[in-house]
């Protein structure tokens, strides 16, 4: 593009909420006095805890049996059951309630570790680290990047076919299993793999950590090689440490600068008034972005320097406020839409209310934004008949670019489905990893078990966006699929993005 010109709009900052977390790290460091790592809970008390997790999801999940029958959500808590024998560790038990949760097949359900394991790696050293990220589709398994540096084999764009023995198939298979969706969307679990440490940790968590690894890979001469390297140890890299070393000798941004590059990294706008295009990177629709305000000097930018094509990158975006969503969805559509058709909780006082986080304020809010309709469940009727019109002062007309791959989730998904059959819009990339159909989330407590303090995500409504629509258990298909190669992941180009430069280019060709 030619004359670039940025649009850092600032905002206040508060923490971003991300649905994706390496919930199973099981990496040892350095030993705090007040908490072990090894610290085994008797079989008494690992039974409690899946005893009151497994009423807590009957009883208040509005999704549970969406996707997944009762009586095979039935086998997999029964098959969890049998797998308490003896005693067990926090990640050994976080490890079987991930197994189970991934079954209900929802992305807002998921098992995070307790606050003293969390605080405890916070303050760890660590000291071990899987050393290569992955790229995954399909049957490939692609390096990303490779710790070891100095490693002039398995260098990013290399296809891997097996660690230790276990096929690409034989991996994925695997770890499938511990990782939850919409549906049955598997774009979003692949994508997931593919994002940066979240194989290593997942790997080492399922498969356990090795001092040394066999890699069975492609070469350039398209031969099957074989090569054995070691496990990452950070403390041991001189060149990390004289990295660090060299950036606390630079001069620290302000506290302003911090707060704008915090911003810039979640939204920004670029123009190219030349060529009358804009490139909207927007990977957050949560709280304290300051969004209403950026979407509002955006779009007034938009209408000023007349552009014709709009890109917004939706790919990381992994959701948040429905408000935001709803915002930005109004300077672009040309129609009257709803968030959904409907929008209910299926239960108001639960059992277990005391172990689920700010149950008394959830309570309160159901109280007195759902009414109780004849189905038994608690509707919030003003989603699901409110009418949200396209806003008139600096609506943009032009022809609109949608970037979305596995992890664009949630509001995202709402945010595309009211706008993607419009004859200006057009989605390039991969599936959602958000369900097209709709899913559970809205109100979304950690419930946090009494003996091991392990948590899980408890989504307390059911959202369908589309009741017509079918119920495939998929997200938003693109309109124009860039799906990755060997060849992108190698030389690190942007695949998706330059499709739709190539679409824009052919448009504009087609206007003279």
């Amino acid at each position: 593009m030619k004359k670039l010109r940025s649009f850092p709009l600032p905002a206040p900052v508060l923490g971003c909420c991300l649905i994706f977390a390496a919930f199973l790290q099981t990496g040892c460091g350095t030993n705090r006095a007040s908490f072990s790592p090894n610290k085994k809970y008797s079989l008494t008390q690992v039974q409690k805890d899946y005893a009151i997790y497994q009423n807590i999801l009957e009883e208040a999940h509005p999704g549970l049996y969406w996707y997944t029958s009762k009586d095979s959500m039935d086998y997999y808590f029964q098959y969890g059951q049998q797998q308490l024998r003896d005693s067990m560790t926090e990640p050994e038990f976080r490890k079987l309630l991930a197994y189970v949760t991934a079954k209900v097949d929802c992305g807002h359900t998921s098992v995070r570790s307790s606050k003293a394991w969390s605080k405890y790696q916070d303050t760890a050293a660590i000291w071990r680290i899987f050393p290569l990220s992955m790229k995954f589709w399909n049957d490939t398994m692609v390096i990303a990047a490779n710790l070891n540096r100095k490693d002039s084999i398995l260098t990013r764009g290399t296809m891997i076919t097996k660690i230790n023995g276990k096929t690409t198939k034989q991996i994925v298979d695997t770890l499938f299993n511990y990782i939850p969706t919409d549906g049955y969307n598997r774009t979003h679990k692949f994508q997931t793999l593919s994002n940066r440490g979240y194989f290593g940790s997942l790997y080492s968590s399922i498969f356990g950590y090795s001092s040394r690894y066999t890699i069975e890979y492609i070469d350039s001469m398209n031969q099957v090689k074989t090569v054995t390297i070691p496990i990452y140890y950070p403390g041991l890299d001189t060149a990390t440490r004289a990295a660090f070393i060299a950036i606390t000798r630079m001069p620290q941004p302000s506290r302003k600068e911090r707060k704008q590059r915090q911003l810039n990294s979640v939204r920004l706008l670029k123009l190219d008034t030349a060529e009358h295009t804009a490139f909207m990177d927007l990977g957050s629709f949560g709280r304290g972005y300051g969004l209403k305000g950026f979407f509002k000097r955006s779009f007034k930018a938009l209408r000023k320097h007349d552009i014709t094509h709009l890109i917004i990158d939706v790919r990381g975006n992994g959701g948040g406020s429905v408000t935001n969503s709803t915002n930005i969805t109004r300077y672009l559509t040309d129609h009257r839409f709803k968030i959904g058709d409907s929008l209910y909780a299926i239960t108001k006082r639960k059992h277990y209310g005391e172990y689920i986080q700010n149950d008394f304020l959830n309570r309160l809010f159901i109280t007195f934004f759902a009414r109780k309709k004849k189905d038994g469940y608690y509707h919030f009727r003003y989603f699901e008949r409110h009418y949200f019109k396209p806003k008139n002062k600096n609506h943009f007309n032009g022809k609109t670019y949608i970037l979305t791959g596995g992890n664009s989730f949630s509001a995202t998904t709402l945010f595309i489905s009211a706008i993607e059959e419009q004859d200006n819009v057009i989605v390039v990339g991969e599936e959602t990893g958000g369900g097209a159909y709709g899913n559970t989330a809205w109100l979304i407590p950690d419930v946090t078990l009494p003996e091991t303090g392990v948590r899980f995500r408890l989504p307390l409504f059911r959202l369908v966006i589309n009741k017509n629509a079918p119920k495939s258990g998929r997200g938003v298909q693109p309109e124009v699929d860039a799906k990755p190669s060997i060849e992108a992941i190698r030389s690190g180009s942007d695949f998706k993005l330059d499709k739709v430069m190539e679409l824009i280019k052919k448009d504009k060709e087609g206007l003279h």
